[in-house]
């Protein structure tokens, strides 16, 4: 779970996370990341793990954005299968056995749809634009379900294990692994205990990071203008060709000139959009920004065995690890 100012949340999550994970599981344990947080979460995350054992706090270097987060929780978990919620509540802990309930062995992720999202106007509006773009950077019907309440096999984590780059989008790098998706209907609550931290501008910036990140998409649309107004350019020197043949008259050179300026500059953006192809594909290779960068962690976990009981640990240690 990534939580990012939400130290009056998380104990509550917390105390209704427990008795569904008692009921549901033998061996759980709860991974909370936070995300450079600018008020006292940290402090409540190392409480609550120094009170639950099966508690784990991650402190990152600062704010690297919700995905990098989560990315970073499903590097360290490490049972069978994974569920990831946002901190705020609105997704009911007590959903979580419709989504293992829909696990079958044929099925690698769960998403937990909400059968009504209860945000505002313009924070529905640049959700569809972020589940538009994130349709196009899956390419699957599933990325319109998509959400951030998920059930995942973690050996699909494999599959992007070298994944290291700052744009993060979990739902891509989960098709990189499998495209046996499913979806179920879950309830979404009202936020009642502190803010949003998404605006629609930052809806937008990320269905913007996320099609230019994980899609050529864009270079591609380029490519296909470039190509229509080359045809159109075409066409156009045929037609004055055609009319100054048979007709005569007309501006001298002013339609020839036109038609060629068509031509040419289709072209030319026809040509930018193929190398752009293939610069897009050895920037996303060569980057190297990191994709999170871990500070300090609470301890090394504890879970519950077999039989229910849990292990006692290290105390809370300092550390730094670059993802």
């Amino acid at each position: 779970m990534p939580a990012y100012n939400s130290e009056l949340s998380l104990p509550e999550l917390v105390r209704r996370l427990k008795p569904v994970l008692e009921s549901n599981s033998t061996g759980y344990e709860l991974i909370i990341v936070d995300d450079g947080s600018s008020d006292g979460t940290w402090r409540v995350l190392e409480e609550l793990a120094r009170a639950n054992p099966w508690v784990r706090g991650v402190h990152m270097m600062r704010n690297y954005g919700q995905h990098n987060a989560v990315l970073c929780g499903i590097r360290l978990a490490r049972n069978e299968l994974i569920v990831t919620l946002d901190d705020d509540l609105q997704h009911p802990p007590e959903e979580i056995p419709k989504l293992l309930a829909m696990m079958t062995p044929e099925i690698d992720v769960v998403y937990g749809s909400p059968e009504g999202e209860t945000h505002g106007l313009w924070r529905d509006l640049a959700s569809q634009v972020t589940k538009i773009a994130l349709q196009s950077a899956m390419g699957a019907p599933i990325a319109r379900k998509a959400g951030p309440f998920r059930l995942i096999r973690t050996r699909v984590r494999d599959a992007f294990a070298a994944y290291n780059g700052p744009y993060v989008s979990v739902d891509v790098l989960l098709t990189w692994g499998s495209t046996r998706f499913a979806a179920v209907t879950v309830k979404h609550a009202q936020r009642t205990l502190g803010k949003s931290n998404y605006t629609f501008r930052k809806l937008v910036v990320h269905a913007l990071n996320m099609i230019t990140g994980f899609s050529t998409l864009p270079l591609q649309i380029a490519s296909v203008i470039g190509f229509v107004f080359t045809v159109v350019g075409t066409v156009a020197l045929f037609y004055v060709l055609a009319k100054f043949l048979i007709q005569g008259g007309g501006v001298p050179g002013f339609s020839f000139l036109a038609s060629m300026i068509a031509i040419f500059s289709g072209a030319t953006l026809f040509s930018l959009g193929i190398i752009g192809e293939y610069i897009a594909r050895i920037h996303a290779r060569t980057m190297q920004h990191p994709t999170y960068s871990v500070g300090e962690m609470t301890s090394v976990a504890t879970t519950g065995d077999e039989n229910g009981a849990t292990q006692q640990v290290r105390a809370s240690q300092r550390q730094r690890t670059d993802g």
